[in-house]
């Protein structure tokens, strides 16, 4: 047998193979998420450590800026990740290969998914907070006071009112854009919720679908097994039937030959 032969005949052992995997589309595509899922739980670790710098003294303008890019960055390819999780859901004809690879791609984006939406709320309970803080501080700019100023004072507390207005007017500002940032969060929170539960409600799907087909599996083998106990009851009756006759066959050639003998006397 030539080496072309047998790597024909190889090939076509490892097609037939239910373990086997020959569908380059499945291949790429669970790679491609699989990639993509990498580099979420990358992000979500950086994430992290911005958020933890939310709120203290490392927390400046390009740290929050790090945050909402991070967040946006990840939020868009959570759902392209979860749009590709749900057609690896749905691959049809699927062998055990491609099965495990559809129950590890579905488990690792739900893990990866709950984690960010975490993070999400993290960051959405210290952009509050930092609302608040901010509207705090122009609310104690603004107070008053309840003596009444001689006209020096009043010349100064001008000028500091002015400069308090321009710190006021930066103030509310960042009250804007935060408070922007927040609806963006509450937004992408809630629209990953639904990819999130959109993919659970196929994975129980696809369970439920295996089951049910164990359970036809069980049930065909269940009455195999009773039809081939049926069978061999009726072989065995057949048998004693046919030793029945045998011997009954046999009894009446002795009673014949016993009367032949006597008229022939």
């Amino acid at each position: 047998m030539s080496f072309d032969q047998l790597s024909s005949l190889e090939a076509g052992r490892r097609r037939d193979s239910p373990g086997f995997t020959d569908d380059p589309e499945f291949s790429r595509l669970s790679q491609d998420l699989m990639n993509k899922l990498f580099r979420l739980n990358g992000n979500n670790q950086r994430l992290s450590s911005e958020i933890g710098h939310l709120g203290t003294k490392r927390d400046t303008p390009r740290a929050r800026e790090r945050v909402h890019e991070l967040i946006e960055e990840s939020r868009d390819t959570f759902k392209d990740v979860g749009e590709g999780v749900k057609k690896i859901q749905t691959w049809e004809d699927v062998t055990p290969t491609q099965k495990y690879m559809q129950q590890k791609l579905s488990r690792e984006f739900q893990t990866s998914l709950s984690e960010f939406q975490n993070l999400q709320r993290q960051a959405l309970e210290k952009q509050k907070a930092s609302v608040t803080a901010a509207r705090a501080a122009i609310e104690t700019e603004t107070g008053g006071s309840a003596t009444s100023p001689q006209p020096l004072q009043l010349q100064e507390q001008e000028f500091t009112r002015l400069a308090a207005q321009d710190d006021v007017d930066f103030q509310d500002a960042l009250i804007i854009e935060r408070e922007e940032e927040i609806r963006n969060i509450e937004q992408g929170v809630g629209d990953l919720n639904v990819l999130f539960q959109q993919v659970a409600q196929i994975v129980t799907e696809q369970g439920e679908q295996l089951d049910t087909i164990a359970d036809n599996v069980y049930n065909v083998r269940d009455d195999t097994r009773g039809g081939d106990r049926e069978l061999r009851a009726a072989a065995r009756y057949q048998k004693n039937a046919r030793s029945k006759m045998c011997m009954l066959l046999l009894i009446l050639a002795i009673i014949f030959t016993i009367v032949l003998l006597a008229v022939l006397t």
